[in-house]
């Protein structure tokens, strides 16, 4: 099994920035990847960014250029850095770990982008 705990959601104004991150309950060079997720009021979750345990990335298409994923193995953490946000950028983020044949789920962190 795997636990997630994130942190790093706020309050921040267009433009601003963030850096959320995910801390694994074990080793994250045995997870097969990690990502986010996001889910805004009233609409399905939406995924965002994933990398795996070999350090390969993907992003959303909406997110390219402005987030920026990656992970610290000695940490066992994935970070997600948010540059130039907007405001339909705000939701409830999750992160997800694909672990066997399981996905486990954070319990997710509050990103408003609000001037």
């Amino acid at each position: 099994q795997v636990q997630l705990v994130e942190s790093g959601g706020g309050l921040v104004q267009p433009g601003g920035s963030l850096r959320l991150s995910c801390t694994a309950s074990r080793n994250i060079f045995s997870i097969n990847a990690m990502g986010w997720y996001r889910q805004a009021p009233g609409k399905q979750r939406e995924w965002v960014a994933g990398i795996s345990s070999g350090g390969n990335t993907n992003y959303a298409d909406s997110m390219k250029g402005r987030f920026t994923i990656s992970r610290d193995n000695a940490e066992n953490t994935v970070y997600l850095q948010m540059n130039s946000l907007k405001p339909e950028d705000t939701a409830e983020y999750y992160c997800y770990a694909h672990f066997g044949l399981r996905f486990y789920w954070g319990q997710g962190t509050q990103v408003t982008i609000s001037s």
